[in-house]
């Protein structure tokens, strides 16, 4: 009897994703807290975006707070959806109040090079759509790279990229309304291993985001 084997389909995308956070207590009064601030140096984190559901006593003796501390503003953390293509040559974020898309710098440029082919100008076109369809009126392009050659020169070439997403953006989208932050952060903050040829690729990358209509 012959046996046939079947080769299992795989799939285009791996998703991930994370769970929902509920922080109901965030910190006491008196201790010193981390704000995100809204400062387009930095790239943008995961920022409180409802109130929690729950409402707390805080005279309640079961929270056991120290003498003379009361309980800060309380916050809902966003839900975040990772999707990565398995060539790990995309990759889609998605919170409540943002999405993000990173491109690989090899699949939008040569080596070295801040010149984007067809291909690639046709993808920036892809998420201009997107764009248009959230009604996004300001859009993040952040270029990065990894952290080969000086940082000098990954600072240089990272702006160099982002700019060239820009430009394709602004013709895509035409719209004077809209609103552009452009910055290139060379090798400061990787998303991968740098100490693996893999991991740098994923560094060596332009985002662009950009806030989520509110449903």
């Amino acid at each position: 009897m012959t046996r046939t084997r079947l080769s299992p389909v795989q799939p285009r995308f791996s998703t991930v994703v994370t769970t929902v956070t509920v922080l109901v207590v965030t910190s006491l009064y008196g201790a010193t807290g981390a704000a995100a601030a809204d400062d387009p140096s930095v790239p943008p984190g995961s920022e409180a975006t409802a109130s929690a559901p729950v409402e707390l006593d805080p005279n309640d003796p079961d929270l056991k707070l120290p003498d003379g501390a009361t309980l800060a503003e309380p916050k809902v953390l966003d839900i975040k959806q990772v999707v990565e293509e398995q060539s790990g040559d995309e990759r889609r974020e998605d919170t409540n109040a943002e999405v993000t898309f990173a491109l690989q710098a090899e699949v939008l440029f040569g080596k070295d090079s801040a010149k984007l082919g067809s291909q690639a100008k046709a993808r920036i076109g892809t998420i201009a759509e997107e764009i248009k369809n959230q009604n996004a009126t300001r859009i993040r392009v952040f270029g990065f790279t990894d952290n080969l050659g000086s940082s000098a020169h990954g600072d240089v070439l990272s702006r160099k990229r982002a700019n060239a997403v820009h430009t394709i953006l602004g013709q895509e989208l035409n719209d004077p309304g809209v609103t552009y932050e452009v910055r290139g952060y060379g090798e400061q903050y990787p998303i991968a291993d740098n100490s693996t040829e893999a991991g740098r690729k994923k560094n060596r990358r332009v985002e662009i985001s950009f806030p989520r209509t509110a449903s």
